[in-house]
């Protein structure tokens, strides 16, 4: 039997086919889950094209996760498309103004830099409890966040690399308060890759040079898969006992110093 045969899982973030939320949706599909897209605004039809691209056809919901009356309405709509308990909701959400990027560290301004909060980390806490309340309550749910690891400070990731420190930060804390009703909160934190998310920041050839020259096992920014499986892998039974943690699949470039 497959690792998620029979899950319910919510699914943020796909856009196109090098997306790792799409990996992450049609390994799902193929081993035996039963999901649901989100999308919204002009994304949505990019999303909706995508979609056909899996196994089996897939409803996209509408959420923008700084739209409270989107959060509100989530529960029922996801409930509507996969029963009334879900196992697992994946995060695939970043974005920071064009300011709070590309060596602009000093001069964003406030308002920009609490866009890239909201929408990159505190959306975290948002989309998990707009959906809580269909977490069984034996059963639990594991929750899985895309990452780029926050420990140090990369060339022109600026505010977006702050954000992602809030995420790790807001995925231990929720790991903490939900942990008693046994939902896991687990981040992947993968190495660069080509996507849309790739393409807004600036130098992102520069990591490209990083990672050829440090990752021990190699890595293809061109493969979103490895860190696809990871996400799945979470979303099953088979870390039961794992929650707060962050799973690097970037060829092992956080261990390597420089």
């Amino acid at each position: 039997m497959s690792i998620v045969e029979g899950k319910r899982v919510v699914v943020t973030g796909v856009l196109t086919d090098s997306s790792i939320a799409f990996h992450v949706a049609k390994l799902l599909q193929d081993n035996g889950a039963k999901i649901v897209l989100t999308s919204f605004g002009r994304a949505m039809s990019l999303t909706e094209r995508i979609s056909k691209r899996l196994s089996k056809p897939v409803e996209v919901l509408e959420l923008d996760v700084t739209n409270e009356d989107h959060l509100n309405t989530l529960a029922e709509r996801v409930k509507d498309a996969l029963g009334p308990h879900i196992d697992g909701v994946v995060h695939s959400i970043g974005f920071a103004p064009e300011s709070a990027l590309g060596g602009n560290f000093l001069h964003t301004s406030w308002g920009d830099v609490a866009k890239a909060l909201e929408t990159s980390a505190y959306s975290l806490k948002a989309l998990t409890m707009a959906v809580e309340s269909l977490f069984d309550k034996s059963a639990g749910a594991s929750i899985v966040a895309l990452d780029f690891d926050a420990t140090v400070a990369w060339p022109k990731y600026d505010w977006m690399g702050v954000a992602k420190a809030a995420l790790e930060s807001t995925a231990r804390y929720l790991a903490r308060d939900l942990g008693p009703r046994n939902v896991r909160v687990n981040l992947v934190a993968a190495g660069p890759l080509k996507t849309i998310a790739a393409k807004s920041i600036p130098g992102f050839a520069d990591f490209e040079s990083v990672w050829k020259s440090r990752a021990p096992l190699g890595w293809d920014v061109s493969d979103p898969e490895p860190a696809a499986k990871a996400v799945v892998a979470l979303l099953s039974d088979w870390f039961p006992k794992t929650t707060g943690e962050i799973i690097h699949v970037d060829g092992g470039v956080h261990a390597i110093g420089g």
